[in-house]
C-alpha cells in the first residue's frame, strides 16, 4: 500500500487505507472486465450479433463512468489509482479473457463468469468499507454492486 497524500477528508486515517485499498482492487478488476467487455463487442459474431454488440457497448460505457468514480474517490481520500496496464494485468483477480471467443452466446456465458465474480468481491468491499467507518465508499460500491447484478441478469437471460 502506498503512503496516502494529505487531504482535508475528515476520515480516519485507518479508513482511508482500508477504502484505498478495496478501491484500488477494485479499479483494477472493473477495468480488466471492461476490456473483456470491449473485446466481446468487438469480436462478436453469430445471429445474436448487432443485439449483442449494442448490449456490450452499453456495457462498457457505464463501466467506464464507472472507474472513473471509483479512481476519484480512491484521490478524494488521498490514494493514488492504480490504472496502468501493468497494475491491471498484476492485479486483477478476474479469469484471463479469452481471445479466440467470437461466438455470441460464448461471450455472453464468459462474461457472465466475470461479471458474477467481480460482484461477489465488490459485496465483500462493501462489508470491508462500512465496517471501515467510510459510508460514502460503500455507498459508492452498493451501486456498482446493482449495476453488476444487472448486468448479470441481462446475460443470464441470453443463457436461459
Amino acid at each position: 500500500m502506498a503512503k496516502l497524500h494529505k487531504t482535508r477528508n475528515d476520515l480516519g486515517a485507518n479508513a482511508k487505507k482500508a477504502s484505498v485499498e478495496v478501491l484500488n482492487a477494485t479499479l483494477v478488476d472493473t477495468i480488466d472486465l471492461t476490456n473483456a467487455v470491449r473485446m466481446a463487442h468487438w469480436t462478436v459474431k453469430g445471429p445474436q450479433f448487432i443485439g449483442l454488440h449494442e448490449l456490450f457497448g452499453g456495457f462498457y460505457d457505464a463501466l467506464g463512468k464507472t472507474t472513473d468514480d471509483i479512481a476519484e474517490r480512491c484521490v478524494q481520500l488521498g490514494g493514488t489509482p492504480e490504472g496502468t496496464t501493468q497494475a491491471i494485468g498484476a492485479g486483477t483477480r478476474i479469469a484471463p479473457y479469452p481471445a479466440d471467443l467470437t461466438d455470441g452466446l460464448a461471450h455472453v456465458a464468459a462474461l457472465a463468469e466475470r461479471y458474477a465474480a467481480l460482484a461477489a468481491t465488490v459485496r465483500a468491499g462493501i462489508d470491508t468499507t462500512d465496517e471501515a467507518g467510510d459510508a460514502d465508499t460503500a455507498d459508492l460500491l452498493t451501486g456498482l454492486s446493482r449495476q453488476l447484478d444487472k448486468n448479470l441478469w441481462m446475460l443470464e437471460a441470453h443463457l436461459a
